[in-house]
């Protein structure tokens, strides 16, 4: 997208009516609300080009960061850090959010995704709860209390239609009837398995409890969902993006991926948002200036082909440049108190440490803005890895969850402290 139209954007913002003027005698709101959008490039980075070889706040900037540089005190890079147990290769994207241990197994159950831990306090404050976005992959990095993966919106256009278009009022009435139809239903099978729970043996008795408590969990987003339906959309000066049907048109879609979520950010539409940059499933790159290279999975196998190491380098540059983009234009939204950046944690990380070699350990995590005091390097042993779930804990902290513990964590992480 044209930086003119971004700069345009900026400036006129959402048109929800015209904005608050102080210089109208309106004033503004004490705080504005804390939002997280959790972005997983599932095919990693080159280690050398992304992590500092110094640590603290005078660590040097790798080529890769480089790119980020502007935002230099408005992010934190960190090594030594993974989900303990994890494994899998490529099959660790199922667990970025979630840590569940041994995702490449047959037998293995997921569990809440962190996301979705927050979507249960928070959700119910926006129209939708929380938002699983996915870019050239079916699956989502989102799943529920039982470990019940969230199907994701793949296309940037399917996303501003589902935030910004109304229907009539014969839409909406029908599709509040669908909603009701659902409750119907839930209600009968709740009843079923309530019948049925006074039948089995004990272990089968904590498996329908939990049965219920998800569908109980449903219920209640149905009920979020009417509540929501009635309401008005937000008006937005953005049109409906004309995404690309060639899956080679990678960063395009990305770009338009990070327009969505800020549009959602900024019309509170939602506070939580998840994306999933598939490169797995990308069968080709095309960049801005016409070039294109063929196989993103294959070239991130590179085996030190010097050729292929040149390939993945400029993809991943574009990768980190379109990172700047997303801070730059969060960055570039002013709130009652500071910037979108500043109330919004982006966390941007993946599930491979060396996708060349499939591994699941010391995995390349930035995270930026939302309060935090950046502007360092944490570096923890890459040997023997801290847990990411720290990292998380801290981040739900921020957001006014105060839980101990997230799944394999041991406490919030040291070193990062909120502002």
């Amino acid at each position: 997208m044209k930086h003119s139209r971004r700069t345009f954007l900026r400036a006129a913002g959402i048109t929800l009516g015209l904005p608050l003027l102080e210089s109208f005698g309106a004033t503004r709101p004490e705080s504005s609300p804390k939002r997280v959008i959790a972005i997983c490039q599932d095919l990693g980075f080159i280690p050398r080009l992304f992590f500092p070889e110094t640590a603290g706040k005078q660590y040097g900037l790798t080529p890769y960061l480089e790119k980020i540089a502007p935002y230099r005190d408005h992010f934190t890079v960190f090594s030594g850090l993974s989900h303990p147990g994890v494994d899998g290769g490529h099959r660790a994207d199922k667990a970025f959010l979630t840590a569940a241990p041994h995702p490449g197994r047959a037998s293995f159950r997921n569990s809440i995704s962190l996301d979705q831990v927050m979507a249960n306090e928070i959700g119910h404050l926006t129209r939708f709860r929380s938002l699983s976005l996915s870019v050239n992959e079916v699956r989502s990095l989102s799943y529920t209390q039982a470990g019940v993966e969230i199907p994701s919106i793949k296309s940037a256009a399917d996303l501003y239609k589902k935030m910004f278009l109304q229907g009539d009022q014969k839409a909406v009435e029908a599709q509040l009837e669908r909603l009701r139809r659902k409750e119907s239903i839930l209600d009968v099978v709740l009843g079923q398995t309530s019948s049925l729970s006074k039948r089995v043996s004990g272990l089968d008795r904590d498996r329908i409890d939990q049965y219920q408590t998800a569908v109980r969990s449903l219920e209640q987003r149905l009920s979020e969902t009417q509540a929501w339906e009635t309401r008005p959309r937000p008006t937005v000066d953005e049109t409906l993006p004309d995404y690309p049907s060639d899956k080679k048109q990678f960063f395009e879609m990305v770009r338009m991926m990070y327009d969505m979520s800020r549009l959602a950010f900024q019309t509170d539409s939602t506070r939580v948002i998840t994306l999933f940059l598939g490169g797995q499933r990308t069968p080709g790159v095309i960049f801005d200036d016409g070039r294109s290279f063929g196989g993103y999975h294959n070239i991130s196998h590179h085996g030190k082909d010097e050729a292929k190491l040149a390939q993945l380098e400029e993809i991943e540059y574009v990768q980190m440049k379109m990172l700047g983009e997303l801070l730059g234009d969060l960055q570039g939204v002013e709130e009652s108190n500071g910037t979108l950046l500043d109330n919004t944690m982006v966390l941007y990380g993946s599930n491979l440490g060396d996708a060349n070699i499939h591994n699941n350990t010391n995995l390349p995590v930035i995270l930026a803005g939302g309060g935090f005091r950046h502007g360092q390097h944490l570096a923890y042993n890459r040997d023997f890895n801290t847990p990411l779930s720290n990292l998380y804990v801290s981040m739900l902290h921020n957001l006014g969850i105060e839980r101990e513990r997230f799944a394999s964590s041991t406490g919030p992480l040291s070193g990062l402290a909120r502002a």
